[in-house]
């Protein structure tokens, strides 16, 4: 017989947000059992610490037990063959990397859910859903093997398969002979052909980047709630969170195609095209590597791109979600303190750990490394007039190391990108990936016909950032005004120039004063009253803007007309 594991999970009372766990160990012939709950999952990195939520955990047969650390459990097991366990998890935070359980659905996580024995890895296991209503179904990636039973072939992708228990709707659909499943939990406010049809357009366009789909049975798990935002990648399905009142919205459906095309973009780079550091996992601590800006940046990058490509959206409103991206890098301080590839390694500690300061000391490495893929992508485009791409970067890295998962380290995806450009990479890597030279947006999209607008703004600058629908400091900008006196978030605007302030007119109240004048801002900082003399700076842009130039020169429109057309680049007449 050989060795193996099940899985039994429940959630009888699901109001209480508890699952129900039972794990059954079959042919153990070890005198010591060592189980361990992973510490975070893949594509989320941050030390989310899974075992905090797990109570009651029991060992059956009477045998001898104890916790070595946060996540380890060792069980002594002599001539022990068949050991059962069984825990709780408390359950009530919803998004993709977490489970969730009321008395409306049932999401599960892997990793925070499953128990695992780490010299038994690489074993199958089976997980049996028993549902606390007759009604509800079960939806996963996982390979069917019974009534709600499923079978992962290793732990890999045990955890990398996330299990919807509910009253979902189900919609199907195929693509290049493929069958597709999309699970929606919610109200689904749109179309639900369109929104199949336009997901059907992002597959095609990104397999025709890949060359093919390389699974054989695809899963969209979509919840759809008041509020919320996010998506996790799988090998063999997505999970994703959106606003149900969003989807009704064009603009927002829009958005969450992007969130769909960057997900789905993960299922070659990240979950099979991944750092050499990532093989294999290290589910109980950080998982470091420079190479986010690729593995994040450059879908991001992508998921702009790919909507437009497959004709969702046109070249115009490419060129403006570009814009924003753009507006968005000029207004963080911190891209003058921290390197893409410092972005990438302190991931860990610092992007999902974000506070007052964060904008002034981090770098977004999705943010970054999007722009650093424009720039590489127009810096390959203008040496072979548009022949070449950052697109065979991609088909590169894929044939080399995805197709295999054989994992790249960051010498070789330097020399990936180096071998399509054909010139050395040195300075651009210095300067820009692992230093903190600004990027030369304006000068980059100049060559191709493009200007790069900032809309002038009207307001004084101050530098405070303040929080949705209150008029406290949520963050104040590195070497602001704000900053240079010592405004500090959480600090409570009371007043501005001896005048009560309002939140929804604090611009106007700015702009009553002019650029240079010296003013008092009036806070409550621990209930303490305190006030600051404050000196307005000038107005900063309120963005940015990328507009075809107004004389081109031939070159110039040459090349701009062959990465976006004629209807994002209109020749003069």
């Amino acid at each position: 017989m050989s060795r193996h594991i099940y899985y039994q999970i429940s959630a009888p009372q699901p109001a209480t947000h508890y699952l129900e766990v039972t794990m059954q160990i079959h042919f153990w012939d070890q005198d010591v059992l060592d189980l361990k709950l992973p510490v975070w999952t893949p594509g989320s990195y941050l030390v989310r610490e899974y075992a905090r939520h797990l109570e009651q955990f029991q060992v059956g047969g009477g045998l001898t037990w104890q916790k070595l650390s946060k996540n380890h459990w060792q069980m002594q097991t002599p001539g022990v063959d068949k050991i059962t366990v069984q825990y709780q998890l408390y359950a009530n935070e919803l998004s993709v990397r977490t489970n969730h359980v009321d008395e409306y659905h049932i999401y599960i996580n892997g990793a925070a859910t499953f128990l695992y024995i780490p010299q038994w890895r690489h074993l199958p296991s089976e997980v049996e859903i028993i549902p606390p209503y007759s009604h509800w179904q079960v939806t996963t990636a996982l390979a069917p093997c019974g009534n709600n039973r499923f079978l992962a072939l290793d732990y890999d992708t045990l955890v990398d398969s996330p299990i919807e228990v509910g009253c979902h709707s189900v919609y199907e659909f195929t693509v290049q002979d493929i069958p597709h499943r999309l699970a929606v939990w919610g109200k689904l406010n749109c179309d639900v052909e369109k929104l199949q049809h336009d997901i059907i357009k992002i597959i095609e366009t990104e397999a025709q980047l890949f060359g093919g789909l390389p699974y054989e049975h695809y899963l969209f798990l979509l919840h759809l709630t008041t509020q919320g935002y996010g998506g996790l990648e799988h090998k063999n399905c997505c999970s994703l969170i959106y606003s149900e009142q969003g989807m009704g919205l064009p603009s927002k459906y829009q958005r969450f195609l992007n969130l769909v095309a960057h997900e789905f973009f993960h299922l070659w780079n990240v979950k099979r095209l991944k750092p050499a550091e990532f093989i294999p996992f290290d589910y109980d601590q950080e998982n470091y590597t420079p190479s986010l800006w690729f593995c994040e940046g450059t879908t991001s990058y992508y998921d702009l791109v790919i909507p437009w490509r497959a004709g969702i959206y046109d070249a115009k409103q490419f060129l403006k979600l570009l814009g924003e991206e753009i507006t968005r890098y000029y207004q963080t301080p911190g891209r003058e303190v921290q390197s893409l590839t410092e972005a990438s390694f302190d991931a860990w500690i610092k992007y999902y750990r974000r506070d007052g300061n964060s904008p002034n000391s981090q770098i977004s490495y999705y943010l970054k490394g999007a722009l650093v893929t424009l720039l590489l992508d127009l810096q390959i485009r203008k040496k072979y007039e548009n022949q070449r791409s950052f697109d065979d970067v991609m088909q590169k890295m894929w044939q080399k190391f995805g197709q295999a998962e054989v994992g790249f380290t960051p010498a070789q995806l330097y020399e990936t990108i180096q071998a399509v450009l054909d010139e050395d990479l040195t300075l651009f890597w210095q300067n820009y990936i692992t230093g903190l030279t600004p990027l030369p947006l304006a000068e980059t999209l100049a060559d191709f016909g493009l200007e790069l607008r900032p809309i002038p703004g009207k307001t004084p600058f101050l530098g405070i950032i303040l929080e949705a629908n209150r008029h406290v400091v949520k963050q104040v900008l590195r070497h602001s005004p704000a900053w240079w006196v010592g405004i500090d978030p959480g600090d409570e605007i009371v007043a501005l120039g001896g005048r009560r302030v309002k939140r929804e007119q604090w611009s106007e109240q700015l702009q009553e004063f002019a650029v240079g004048e010296t003013v008092e801002l009036s806070v409550f900082r621990r209930d303490e009253l305190r006030s600051y003399l404050v000196t307005l700076g000038a107005p900063q842009p309120e963005g940015y803007q990328i507009e075809p130039l107004a004389h081109p020169s031939p070159t110039q429109r040459a090349l701009g007309t062959g990465w976006l057309g004629t209807l994002a680049f209109c020749p003069q007449t």
